[in-house]
C-alpha cells in the first residue's frame, strides 16, 4: 500500500490514509472482483479495520436483508478481536471471493465526504488502546453486539449500526485511539438505546436463531 512523509514527526514515512488504501484498490478493472485476500494484503494489524470497512457495505445497500449480510462477517471479525487474534482469519470460500470494484467504487462515493472531514483530524494517537489486549477484548465485545444488532431484523437501523462500524474500521486503519474511544462511547450509547427502546428485541433474538439455526 502507498506511504506519505509524515508530516508530524518528519522521521519517516507515515502509513497510507483510508482514502489512499481506497484509491489503490479502485485501480483496475470496475468489473474485477476483489478478493479478500488482495483487500487485506500488506496492511498488518489494521486489516481489520480493512476488513470491517467491506463488511459494513451490504449495510448500506437499500435492501431488506443487507444487515443480515454485514452482521454475521461483523461477528467474525469482532470474535477474533476478542481472542485478540494478531491477523484476521477467514475461510476459504470466504476469503476467496469479495466485491467488486465497481461495488467498491459506489460505497467509496457514498462515504467519501465524510472519510475527508474524518481524515483532517484523525491521525496515528493513544495506540494502546489499539493494541492493549484488554482493550482489543473490549472492542471485539462491542463489535460483537453491534454486528449482533445489524443482523436482527431490527426497523431503520442498518444505516446507524453501518456508520458505527465504520467509525470503529476507521479508527483501527488510522491507527487513532482517540477516535476508537469515542466509538466506544457511542457504540454503548447505541446499545442501551437499542436495549431501552426495543421492547421486542428478545422475541426477535430468539426468531432470528430459530431461522439461522
Amino acid at each position: 500500500m502507498p506511504s506519505t512523509p509524515d508530516p508530524t514527526t518528519g522521521t519517516g514515512p507515515r502509513e497510507a490514509g483510508t482514502r489512499a488504501i481506497l484509491d489503490a484498490l479502485l485501480d483496475g478493472d470496475p468489473a474485477q472482483s476483489l478478493d479478500f485476500d488482495t483487500l487485506l494484503d500488506g496492511l498488518g494489524r489494521r486489516a481489520f479495520g480493512m476488513l470491517l470497512f467491506v463488511a459494513a457495505l451490504p449495510a448500506f445497500i437499500p435492501i431488506p436483508i443487507g444487515g443480515a449480510l454485514s452482521g454475521p462477517l461483523i461477528m467474525l471479525v469482532a470474535a477474533q478481536l476478542l481472542v485478540a487474534m494478531q491477523h484476521p482469519w477467514l475461510p476459504g470460500f470466504i476469503a476467496r471471493r469479495g466485491p467488486k470494484r465497481q461495488s467498491l467504487a459506489r460505497f467509496e462515493r457514498l462515504v467519501d465526504p465524510w472519510l475527508a472531514r474524518l481524515e483532517r483530524i484523525v491521525r496515528p494517537r493513544f495506540t494502546a488502546v489499539l493494541d492493549h489486549p484488554l482493550a482489543t477484548a473490549f472492542t471485539g465485545l462491542l463489535l460483537l453486539l453491534l454486528g449482533l444488532l445489524l443482523a436482527l431484523p431490527i426497523p431503520l437501523t442498518n444505516y446507524v449500526f453501518g456508520g458505527l462500524i465504520l467509525l470503529y474500521a476507521l479508527a483501527l486503519l488510522e491507527r487513532d485511539g482517540a477516535l476508537m474511544l469515542a466509538a466506544w462511547g457511542l457504540g454503548m450509547v447505541a446499545l442501551v438505546t437499542t436495549g431501552a427502546l426495543s421492547g421486542g428485541l428478545i422475541t426477535a433474538l430468539q426468531a432470528w436463531i430459530e431461522t439461522t439455526f
